[in-house]
């Protein structure tokens, strides 16, 4: 089979069968379009024609290329290599997988930043009013402040949040979040988050809504249209301005805050993970380390005996 009827067979698998997001798709498209472009270069457009000594020397290059790259860019395209072949041999597209002795780069851990309670307070007074102050005319800062209370409150993607339609809402104090894959889990919404979000649906996106066509998106922008990921962070930067946060804050920022807040608030893991929307356990513990963390400057700080 030629190599690039191939990889257009694997896009399309992970984006109707497997519903992976644009986002990730386009990733994979430019991963494998950089390894068809350097298997071009070896003279090799049939898949029948990759051996596992190749596969190896393509990823010994791109590990040693200069300027090097992130070790998790090199996992991703490794992913994206070993995901093309195992798909391939799987569907009987090829007579085996190339990759199967192939070892992902260990990247480095890097543990979250996450915010204090303080700041986050502090943020979020700075997004907008809070429901009981605003102005009649305080459309935005309606919008701004629901947007920020919702991410906070339930740990959601940015992606996850300006995805939502109005009904996602209409579950009482839960939401209905689809997160990657398609995948749907039900998350809890405190007092704070509903009342601001309420406060904007009422009396915010009406306003917003008939300057665009119609939609049952939640979130607006300032023209009637769905608020975009690309705003929300704007969104986000401008309230962190205004609330003079010198840590670097974006959308992610509140979801490793959510995490983290809950685990030192008692919160077992396995719960943080379900709410997150991981698939392993293992991609949430990395917040327990966070918590260890506080753990240990208290202890330094506070005992007599600890230094």
């Amino acid at each position: 089979m030629r190599l690039d009827r191939a990889v257009d067979a694997y896009l399309r698998h992970i984006s109707i069968e497997r519903g992976l997001s644009d986002h990730t798709v386009a990733a994979y498209r430019r991963d494998l379009s950089g390894y068809a472009a350097w298997l071009g270069e070896q003279r090799i457009d049939d898949v029948s024609d990759i051996t596992p000594a190749l596969v190896a020397s393509f990823a010994g290059e791109r590990a040693s290329a200069q300027p090097p790259a992130a070790a998790s860019s090199l996992a991703r395209l490794q992913s994206s290599v070993r995901g093309l072949h195992r798909f391939l041999a799987r569907e009987g597209l090829a007579t085996s997988d190339p990759t199967g002795r192939l070892k992902p780069p260990k990247a480095p851990q890097r543990l979250p930043k996450a915010l204090t309670i303080t700041q986050v307070e502090q943020l979020l007074d700075a997004s907008g009013p809070a429901p009981a102050d605003a102005q009649p005319g305080d459309v935005i800062g309606l919008r701004d402040r629901a947007l920020l209370e919702l991410l906070y409150a339930t740990g959601a993607r940015v992606s996850e949040i300006v995805q939502l339609d109005v009904d996602d809402l209409a579950h009482g104090d839960v939401l209905r979040v689809r997160g990657k894959g398609s995948k749907e889990r039900i998350v809890p919404v405190g007092s704070y988050a509903r009342a601001a979000v309420d406060a904007y649906a009422t009396r915010a996106r009406p306003a917003l809504s008939v300057k665009g066509r119609a939609t049952p998106r939640l979130f607006l922008g300032a023209r009637g249209a769905p608020l975009s990921r690309q705003s929300a962070w704007l969104v986000i930067q401008a309230a962190a301005e205004r609330a003079q946060l010198t840590a670097h804050v974006s959308p992610h920022t509140l979801r490793h805050s959510f995490a983290t807040h809950l685990l030192q608030g008692g919160a077992d893991v396995r719960v943080v993970q379900e709410l997150l929307g991981h698939a392993s356990v293992a991609t949430t513990q990395i917040y327990t380390h966070v918590s260890v963390d506080a753990l240990r400057d208290v202890y330094a700080t506070s005992h007599p005996r600890a230094r």
